[in-house]
């Protein structure tokens, strides 16, 4: 039996060009080209405001989501610039980070970060 193939997408850039042309085309690729079995895209930091406040970039993390893509946000910083409400509308789920990104980097996860 083989062993399952997982990466977590660490999206802290507050650049959109960052997010379209790198962060969530690869996160695209990974799981439609089933690069690997499992993808999480996790939003931190200025990546939080950005999502929260662009329509282009919402409907893009949606149709990740909707192909299968878990996204998880760090609800710390979604608080500091206050967007949490828009991002759990979004239907991302919306915790403290710092343990489940430890457990990415403790276990068979790649992880790679923009």
């Amino acid at each position: 039996m083989s062993k399952s193939e997982k990466i977590a997408v660490l999206w802290t850039s507050g650049d959109k060009e960052v997010a379209e042309k790198v962060v969530l085309m690869y996160t695209q690729g990974a799981k439609m080209q089933r690069w690997f079995d499992d993808v999480v895209l996790v939003v931190w930091g200025p990546s939080t405001k950005l999502l929260a406040s662009d329509d282009s970039l919402q409907e893009k993390v949606k149709g990740l989501m909707e192909a299968g893509v878990k996204v998880q946000a760090c609800s710390v910083c979604a608080g500091e610039y206050g967007v949490t409400r828009e991002l759990e509308k979004l239907g991302i789920e919306v915790i403290p980070m710092g343990q489940p990104l430890t457990g990415y980097l403790k276990e068979d996860w790649k992880v790679l970060s923009f």
